[in-house]
């Protein structure tokens, strides 16, 4: 699964990002749309925290923004009303839900509906038993963490510039221990802001740990370093890599590829005293060591 992730092109990530993404009506219906001066004036309600009279002056509105509006505002009541996740839906939030939903049948592309979307359920969701390892516990009936991947997944798609969801999606599915989707999020992150050395440093984290592929992220803490050159705290990061590849080559009496091991890690490495430079002395001791008694 991961080799393939790595291959994707853009449109096979967002596939992965959204594997249950199921679009039922064209764009556009949901009748005449609201004023923009209306528009606004709700919006300014709903960020403002007033969700009664943001839903009074959104009435029986039709169109997709208001819809999404008032799902939003819903959400917001949900919100005050306790803790979102326990207990199954709340009356507010399964109104929040069915409001959202109409938003998006009317407007599959409204990236902000369907990011709403995630976050509602998002709480509701944990790891059905069989599944990949997540928070233990009954989902909510209908709420699969499937269905707040493809929420998620969605909203990326929808917004090819964004990185709001792309960001909740790598949140959501590190919890729920969806690796391929962390891992396809980080890339479709990167893809859209490719100069940013802390997405680079996180997935290099995520692919030296969990990820389990710690030669890909030392590339990528390298590319990280091209953005943030003085990031010592990066570099003894690819230091540490070099440091236990180079011990796996001394196991296995592969002494000149864990010399260049070696000579890697020391550039990294640097001057000051670290927890890095004396694993490194320990390593070149041990190499020393054994080439003298070949």
């Amino acid at each position: 699964i991961r080799d393939s992730v790595r291959t994707m092109t853009r449109a096979g990530v967002l596939l992965l990002l959204a594997p249950l993404l199921v679009v039922g009506c064209e764009r556009g219906g949901g009748g005449a749309g609201r004023s923009a001066e209306g528009l606004e004036a709700a919006r300014a309600l709903v960020e403002s925290g007033e969700y009664d009279a943001a839903l009074a002056r959104l009435g029986e509105a039709e169109d997709a923004e208001s819809l999404y509006l008032l799902g939003r505002a819903w959400a917001g009541k949900a919100r005050l009303g306790g803790r979102p996740g326990s207990g199954g839906l709340s009356p507010e939030e399964t109104q929040a839900l069915q409001f959202l939903e109409r938003a998006v049948l009317a407007r599959p592309d409204h990236a902000a509906a369907h990011l709403e979307m995630a976050n509602l359920l998002a709480p509701h969701a944990t790891a059905p038993p069989g599944d990949a390892p997540g928070p233990a516990g009954a989902a909510t009936p209908g709420v699969s963490v499937d269905r707040v991947l493809g929420a998620y997944g969605a909203a990326v798609q929808s917004d090819p510039a964004d990185t709001e969801a792309v960001e909740a999606l790598i949140e959501f599915a590190t919890r729920m221990g969806r690796l391929p989707a962390v891992e396809a999020g980080y890339r479709e992150w990167m893809r859209r802001d490719r100069e940013n050395a802390e997405i680079l440093v996180r997935f290099g984290d995520f692919l030296a740990g969990p990820g389990q592929d710690p030669e890909e992220a030392r590339g990528v803490y390298a590319q990280a370093l091209m953005w943030r050159p003085d990031d010592d705290a990066t570099r003894l990061k690819i230091a540490d890599i070099s440091i236990e590849a180079a011990r796996g080559h001394l196991e296995r009496d592969q002494y000149a590829a864990a010399e260049a091991r070696l000579r890697e890690a020391r550039k990294y490495v640097g001057t000051a005293p670290s927890p890095q430079a004396t694993r490194l002395r320990d390593v070149e001791a041990k190499l020393a060591n054994a080439s003298g008694r070949r």
